[in-house]
């Protein structure tokens, strides 16, 4: 918890200038004015710029409007030439607040334990140093937890990736059967074809063959009609000789 110092001397001139922008600017811290206050407590530095006051008060004011980096940086230009150990475990208390603020949990817990070496006893700083313990623990977990689905997420895409591999060598190997299966059907049938065709050639041949003109085919019916002629003389002698000789069996017989 951050809080700004009260003051309560009053001083002649400077001095009394300085006090009163501290006051005025306290009185716009706790009505929530940061800015404003920020204001007020500059003023307060340009007339005393040793004013330890003034300086922490600003820092205060910088942590409550979020400015972390400048805040801190007040924060540790005080701690650092300071020898009061209730004013340094103040300061390191501070401190681990704006570290725990910009969600550095490691040097916001060594913050808190300067603090603890200078203020053992105090108990708003122990709460925070261990609270600061367990967001480190659960973000380690997260981590830990993120890191377990990044691994995972790889070997799924590893798998993936391996399964996309073999489907394309399945189809590499599918189309290489389909491009050797259309091969061996075109060469079974050009092989058909040949075959075909040489078969068709003796016939054409032949057609060649018998292809003659009209004089020898005259000549060759001429030529069958005689030996027809031939042939029925002579089966005509043939019935001739055999019915002679029947005859000729009966006379004998009378």
């Amino acid at each position: 918890m951050l809080g700004i110092v009260a003051l309560t001397a009053c001083l002649p001139s400077v001095a009394q200038q300085e006090r009163r922008f501290i006051r005025g600017g306290n009185d716009l811290f706790n009505t929530q004015k940061f800015e404003e206050a920020e204001v007020q407590y500059r003023r307060a530095l340009e007339r005393e710029n040793a004013s330890f006051a003034a300086a922490f008060n600003l820092a205060d004011a910088l942590y409550k409007q979020k400015k972390y980096d400048e805040a801190l940086q007040q924060f540790a230009s005080l701690a650092k030439d300071q020898t009061d150990k209730e004013t340094l475990g103040e300061l390191f208390h501070n401190i681990g607040n704006t570290l725990l603020a910009q969600n550095k949990l490691d040097e916001c817990i060594e913050a808190y334990k300067q603090s603890l070496r200078n203020r053992p006893d105090a108990q708003e700083t122990k709460y925070n140093l261990e609270y600061a313990r367990q967001m480190k623990q659960e973000q380690e977990n997260q981590d830990q937890n993120q890191d377990n689905k990044d691994q995972n997420k790889d070997k799924n895409q590893e798998q993936d990736k391996d399964k996309d591999q073999n489907q394309e060598q399945n189809q590499e190997q599918n189309k290489e059967q389909e491009q050797n299966k259309e091969q061996e059907q075109n060469k079974e049938q050009e092989q058909n074809n040949q075959n075909n065709e040489s078969r068709d050639q003796p016939g054409q041949s032949q057609q060649q063959e018998a292809k003659i003109s009209p004089e020898d085919a005259k000549r060759l019916l001429n030529a069958l009609e005689a030996e027809e002629q031939k042939t029925q003389e002579k089966v005509q002698q043939e019935k001739m000789k055999a019915l002679k000789a029947k005859r000729m069996k009966i006379e004998k017989n009378w």
